[in-house]
């Protein structure tokens, strides 16, 4: 079943929609069908989802970041390993393209802080 606000009743009747409900589903989509704005809508809730998921995954990934740097400097070394953040870039830029060596340096910030 079809749900959501700018879907309602999209799934159950095949009478015209009004020029309002027309503009909002636009508006709401940048659709211009219902079929169009009833897949768009289930796309943006798998999408918001999956951000969900990866700001989760973010945050697993700084608390364990702490971790090791804690253990580092405890140990008398660097908050930061330099050559070991190279090859994070590496990989984010191998399976990613050059956007990821971007999305990296993200990750690395958030999850050490700037250098």
């Amino acid at each position: 079943m079809v749900s959501g606000p700018c879907r309602s009743g999209a799934a159950d009747t095949d009478s015209p929609r009004s020029p309002t409900m027309t503009v909002n589903i636009a508006e709401k989509t940048g659709a211009r069908t219902d079929e169009a704005a009833a897949l768009i809508g289930d796309a943006r809730e798998r999408i918001d989802a999956l951000d969900d998921r990866i700001i989760g995954l973010i945050q697993e990934r700084m608390a364990v970041s702490a971790v090791i740097q804690e253990a580092r400097i405890g140990s008398g070394g660097r908050r930061v390993n330099l050559a070991r953040e190279m090859e994070v870039l590496g990989h984010y830029r191998d399976a990613l393209g050059k956007p990821g060596t971007s999305l990296a340096m993200t990750v690395l910030e958030l999850c050490r802080g700037r250098v």
